[in-house]
């Protein structure tokens, strides 16, 4: 079997800066009984991972340019199977012009659900030139269901894996260091997640705080006053803009505690599992696929409350034994429940049915006016799960 992983522009499978959504598809890739014949598709990159099979197309490509390039790179490898990464536009373009393929769109976050008829006709059409559409969440799967039901029958879910060793740390003593890991973005929660460590820290000066800012450069005009707001601790808050995953790792590796306030539904939230793995305590929002990567093991707290996730803070501060107790737990409960060979293996499960045609649906047609009109006219409407 022959199966292509076509990476978004942007992404070059380089060690040195690896984005989350590259480290789940090289984790997957690495675990597959497939790997001999599975090619990544991406672009060019300083230090690509030795270990896999790379199809390179130049990293300055435009847009079209880069659509023609994979186009090219698919059609050379003459791949069974096709799975394209995230970026629905690009995806569909290639989708359609391999229809003799087996065409599968893995969606790293939720697809937007549809605001009005338009916006849900469009969307159904173009998420029908997949053959199947891999989430990696139950919640995500669920919201997509509902929002298009349609194309229910189309989704399975295949939860990012993650890899311990990069990340476990035993659970146990350690800095006396409260983290937010995340895009320096209001949708994570990040002035939320200040304006408590403030009040923590004023009345706690035991304890010191760390940033880890994605997205630095885009979201700086935002982000920097609520940051500047925690420049009076001088040392005691550490700020890490952009950093890259191997900083990202060492910083996560010595928080006692971490904060995921997101205020969206998140697709799954790898930074939750990821602080479970290395050994933190965590308090989530449970947005979305929130509750589903921790379970039981965090502590809960409205992301727009800014005193409850401080008083969330300071009872993981004053309580050590619970903070061990739910850090040692949720860490046993992601190595076991998100090892990379559990989540490639149901992927080569997948692939492998959906080869002897049991669970292929194939591509819709595409669109023309009079469907169009009908379905603005005759569709039912359908009720979006509210987030």
């Amino acid at each position: 079997m022959r199966v292509a992983v076509v990476m978004p522009r942007g992404c070059a499978m380089s060690l040195d800066r690896a984005n989350s959504m590259e480290t789940v598809a090289r984790t997957l890739a690495e675990s597959s009984r497939w790997k001999g014949s599975l090619k990544i598709i991406c672009d060019e990159g300083t230090a690509p991972v030795p270990h896999l099979d790379l199809l390179t197309v130049p990293a300055d490509l435009g847009r079209k340019a880069r659509t023609e390039a994979v186009a090219r790179a698919i059609a050379a490898f003459d791949p069974e199977i096709i799975e394209y990464h995230q970026q629905l536009g690009p995806a569909e373009l290639l989708a359609r012009r391999f229809p003799d393929r087996i065409n599968v769109l893995h969606r790293h976050t939720r697809i937007k659900p549809p605001t009005n008829p338009l916006d849900r006709y469009r969307y159904r059409h173009r998420l029908s030139a997949f053959d199947r559409l891999i989430f990696v969440s139950a919640a995500a799967e669920r919201e997509f269901a509902a929002d298009y039901p349609s194309l229910a029958n189309r989704a399975s879910v295949v939860c990012n894996p993650l890899d311990m060793a990069g990340w476990k740390n035993p659970a146990g003593p350690r800095e006396n260091l409260i983290l937010f890991s995340g895009r320096a973005m209001a949708e994570k929660g990040l002035d939320s997640f200040c304006a408590a460590l403030g009040q923590v820290l004023d009345e706690r000066p035991d304890w010191r705080g760390a940033l880890l800012l994605g997205d630095w450069d885009r979201h700086a005009d935002w982000a920097a006053p609520h940051v500047a707001a925690l420049a009076r601790f001088g040392d005691r808050v550490e700020v890490h803009a952009s950093a890259g995953m191997d900083r990202v790792r060492s910083v996560t590796r010595r928080a006692a505690i971490a904060v995921t306030p997101s205020r969206v539904a998140e697709a799954l939230g790898l930074t939750a599992l990821e602080a479970h793995a290395a050994g933190a305590a965590l308090i989530s929002s449970g947005r979305g696929g929130l509750t589903e990567a921790s379970g039981e093991h965090a502590l809960y707290s409205d992301p727009d409350d800014v005193g409850g996730m401080a008083e969330a803070m300071k009872a993981l501060i004053d309580q050590p034994k619970l903070r061990l107790r739910m850090a040692r737990a949720a860490q046993a409960r992601v190595e076991t429940d998100y090892a990379p060979g559990l989540w490639s293996g149901r992927l080569d499960d997948l692939r492998e049915r959906l080869v002897d045609r049991t669970m292929t649906i194939g591509p819709g047609p595409k669109p023309r006016l009079g469907d169009l009109m009908a379905g603005l006219l005759s569709r039912p409407r359908e009720t979006p799960v509210a987030n």
